[in-house]
């Protein structure tokens, strides 16, 4: 038997399982952490990234499992997980489709390559650190795959919980002034969370997220209003963990005062909270919701192109590499919930694809700041900006050097080689730029090329969609403008005193998460197929209700008969 058969044999054999794993994993690990204690830091350590390749794996194999080769065009695989073996809608239910695979793998990714990264030194910073970071993974990897409205409320406060503590990680008063905005607003949009979910338990009497679509779409007129209220209320809360305009005041102090390893982490949760409205969005409203379909659609693309004006403008108007990479979450959500708002499928699976590709570019840029600052400022952990420097020619200890120049007339130039470190600095700061600016060749082009061309395929002369061209197009160059003249300002403008010492425990996961993006760039047709397809499921969402709604209760074993074999 080959052995790609064998383990689509042994991925069948353990679904419907497999899905809870994401989620047992790092619950398993932290309590084993915890018993633990603080002195047994390497051993803690060691297990991080074994949970981390363990929970990837898992991951990946799920992610396998819902692309099987025999689901032809549909919207593949759907395995359902009935944790009390109660049936949908009076239990617990854990669903894993192409959405949630893939956000569960991206998060895995991300959350490996991080916990590489901080036990380098960060994880010493202070006590309980990957206790923490496993935490908030099985609450992000719960949220990704639960469909129960009110168990996604948990998760959501399991993986806040997490980040608070991780956002206060290495002290100082920068993070605790950030940690209390972080926690003051997020403690209010879980209220908000809260009073939506009990508005539509009361109207529908369900918050299983199958069955409310299936209930709003058979609501009588008088109560249509009580679920859009409730709807609203809930989107509100959504908007705010996505990082939306109004509501993302909190976001780049938040993220920037985090340490590098934490906002590399921290670039999913953003993605949370959009996952959750593009998921409740097409389940609620979708097209057979009756007088409820599309509810808010006007509403969601106006936010979005007014987060992604507002996260161009940070982004041109700020000199601060962390600042920088928080304003980029910023374009990202507006990007994206903007691209969600155009309703059209196919708008939809480049949404999908640039999802993939600026989380991990943002993740390898809040990586890569710690180790510029680093070496540029001697070990701190802000940036000098106000150090001037006139120097754009420098000799090999950093001098200025008065005899060069560029003049073609002029003696020749003599080249000088480039350290290494410093190569891998320039380089990957060259990478993220073209990614989180979305300039070709990279996978960033190519996930808003695909938006874009979706967009005016389906709805082209539609007001919104040429907004949405304009501003994707404007927040792209100012990004381009603003990395560029930081990335002078930082490599070329000012004298270094020292070359940079890069541990190969913090290289190793910047360089994995931007060839990450080389390889979403190489295998776009498929990447880009499989989003597709998960587009056109989240259109007609008949495939996701069915599988949840049916999925059957493991039947008792018969108790053996007195006198024969058990």
């Amino acid at each position: 038997m080959e052995p790609v058969h064998l383990l689509d044999r042994l991925l069948d054999f353990s679904m419907p399982h497999l899905v809870a794993v994401p989620i047992l994993v790092p619950l398993l690990t932290a309590a084993l952490m915890l018993l633990l204690g603080e002195n047994r830091r390497r051993a803690k350590s060691a297990l991080s990234v074994v949970s981390g390749l363990v929970g990837l794996l898992a991951a990946l194999a799920l992610l396998r499992w819902v692309n099987a080769p025999d689901t032809g065009d549909g919207p593949g695989s759907i395995g359902v997980y009935l944790p009390g073996n109660w049936q949908a809608p009076f239990g617990i239910v854990l669903v894993a489709d192409r959405l949630s695979t893939m956000m569960v793998a991206l998060t895995g990714v991300v959350a490996f390559a991080a916990s590489i990264y901080s036990t380098s030194r960060w994880d010493r910073a202070g006590v309980h650190f990957h206790p923490l970071l496993q935490l908030q993974l099985m609450g992000l990897n719960g949220a990704f795959l639960t469909g129960d409205l009110f168990n996604l409320f948990v998760f959501f406060e399991v993986m806040l919980a997490a980040s608070y503590g991780l956002l206060l990680h290495g002290s100082g008063r920068l993070r605790v002034q950030a940690g209390l905005h972080y926690i003051a607003i997020n403690l209010a949009a879980s209220s908000l969370f809260l009073i939506g979910a009990a508005l539509l338990y009361g109207v529908t009497g369900t918050l299983n997220m199958a069955d409310l679509s299936v209930r709003i779409a058979e609501l009588a007129p008088t109560d249509r209003g009580l679920v859009h209220a409730a709807a609203a209320i809930l989107a509100t809360a959504f908007f705010a963990k996505a990082g939306a305009w109004p509501l993302n005041f909190w976001l780049v102090p938040a993220y920037s005062a985090a340490v590098s390893p934490v906002g590399a982490v921290f670039a999913l949760l953003t993605k949370l909270g959009i996952y959750t409205l593009l998921r409740l969005w097409t389940l609620l409203f979708a097209p057979d919701a009756g007088a409820s379909a599309a509810f808010g659609q006007s509403a969601l693309i106006a936010i979005g192109l007014a987060t992604l004006f507002a996260g161009a403008m940070g982004i041109v108007g700020t000199q601060r590499l962390s600042n920088l990479a928080g304003f980029s979450v910023l374009v990202s959500a507006g990007t994206l919930l903007a691209a969600i708002g155009l309703g059209e499928p196919a708008v939809w699976a480049g949404a999908l694809y640039y999802l993939l590709s600026s989380t991990l570019a943002v993740s390898a840029f809040f990586l890569l700041i710690d180790m510029i600052e680093r070496w540029r400022n001697a070990g701190m952990s802000v940036a000098p900006h106000e150090a001037a420097g006139n120097a754009p020619f420098l000799a090999e200890d950093l001098r200025v050097l008065d005899d060069v120049n560029l003049d073609d007339e002029a003696q020749a130039l003599y080249g000088r080689a480039i350290p290494a470190g410093v190569a891998f600095l320039g380089l990957s700061f060259i990478g993220c730029t073209l990614l989180l600016a979305g300039l070709p060749p990279l996978s960033g082009f190519v996930g808003k090329f695909a938006m874009l061309s979706g967009a005016f395929v389906t709805s082209g002369t539609s007001t919104p969609a040429w907004i949405f061209l304009a501003l994707l197009i404007a927040s792209g160059f100012l990004a381009l403008i603003a990395l560029s003249r930081t990335g002078i300002r930082h490599f070329w403008t000012q004298p270094h005193p020292t070359m940079p010492a890069l541990p190969a425990l913090e290289v190793l996961p910047v360089a994995g998460l931007l060839a990450a993006c080389v390889a979403l760039t190489i295998w776009a047709g498929p990447v880009m197929r499989h989003a597709l397809i998960t587009a056109e499921g989240l259109r007609t969402p008949t495939a996701y209700r069915d599988a949840v709604l049916n999925a059957r209760q493991v039947p008792n074993p018969v108790p053996a008969q007195k006198g024969t074999a058990p």
